[in-house]
């Protein structure tokens, strides 16, 4: 399964993992929301409710896209956050990573908070 992520006037695509996870958010597309900036991490909020799986984790890898259960977000992570400890980037608390971007993942830099985002089917 992939997905396009669209902001502004870029669009990137991303590969999901065969989880519930990603079929529960795959299930749900198109989502348009808006956008918040944590460090290189952006999220926002989706329509889907799930818990953490057996294999949440905190600590991510550059390009990871990722389920944040303890706010209900949509997580797109690409540098250090706040939380990190070294130069990968940390979570605020454990996640569901259920993808990963295909290409350029430093073109979220782009993204600001407030901006308008959409996640579809590719």
């Amino acid at each position: 399964m992939r997905i396009k992520i669209i902001s502004g006037n870029f669009e990137s695509l991303a590969e999901l993992k065969n989880t519930a996870t990603a079929k529960a958010i795959y299930g749900k597309l198109p989502i348009e929301s808006t956008a918040c900036r944590w460090g290189d991490e952006v999220y926002f909020e989706i329509p889907v409710s799930l818990k953490a799986e057996e294999d949440a984790k905190e600590i991510v890898e550059k390009g990871d896209i990722a389920y944040w259960p303890d706010g209900r977000c949509f997580c797109i992570f690409f540098g250090r956050t706040p939380a990190s400890s070294d130069e990968r980037p940390k979570a605020a608390s454990k996640v569901n990573v259920f993808g990963r971007i295909m290409g350029n993942y430093g073109v979220f830099r782009k993204i600001n908070d407030e901006d308008k985002i959409i996640v579809d089917k590719a």
